[in-house]
């Protein structure tokens, strides 16, 4: 097993209890790579150099392997992410029906940028290659659910029933 500095281990107790639990639920096998690094995502945890070596220390695989799945795979990121994740399609039917439009209002209506987060951490813009509503172009992923036909006004509704909720609890 791998010995963790103290210092990085007092700085990372609450990384190494997320890793920790990911593994004994999903099983310390090379085959739980991918659910253990998504719960990690669900925690909204960065996935770093630190988490990365812990999670192929608890699975007993090389690093460079961790690395490997969570530079591939999009909708792992190597950053921290918001409460809400906003993941705007960018394939030619999304591109074709507006999407350029409806990026720029996002970016304005968030104040970031794509691959930003907000200042009061509620939420993370991305750009997904495609979310499979090509029938309902343009579209965005909000966290796992898939919105299609979007305009400037359903997106400020989104986002505002977002904050709403975020402001109740």
């Amino acid at each position: 097993m791998l010995t963790i500095p103290p210092d990085v281990a007092e700085a990372s107790a609450d990384l190494i209890a997320a890793v920790d639990d990911a593994v004994a639920y999903r099983g310390p096998y090379r085959g739980s790579l991918i659910p253990v690094l998504q719960d990690l995502r669900a925690r909204h945890l960065p996935l770093d150099g630190t988490a990365m070596q812990l999670v192929a220390d608890r699975l007993g695989i090389p690093p460079v392997e961790v690395f490997g799945v969570v530079s591939f795979y999009s909708f792992l990121g190597t950053n921290a992410t918001g409460t809400h994740t906003i993941r705007l399609c960018r394939t030619l039917s999304c591109e074709m029906a507006g999407a350029k439009s409806i990026a720029a209002h996002l970016e304005e209506v968030l104040g970031v940028g794509f691959g930003g987060t907000t200042a009061d951490g509620l939420f993370t813009l991305e750009w997904a290659n495609c979310i499979g509503r090509c029938d309902a172009p343009p579209a965005m992923l909000v966290d796992q659910r898939a919105l299609g036909h979007l305009t400037p006004a359903s997106v400020d509704e989104v986002i505002g029933a977002l904050r709403a909720e975020a402001a109740e609890g």
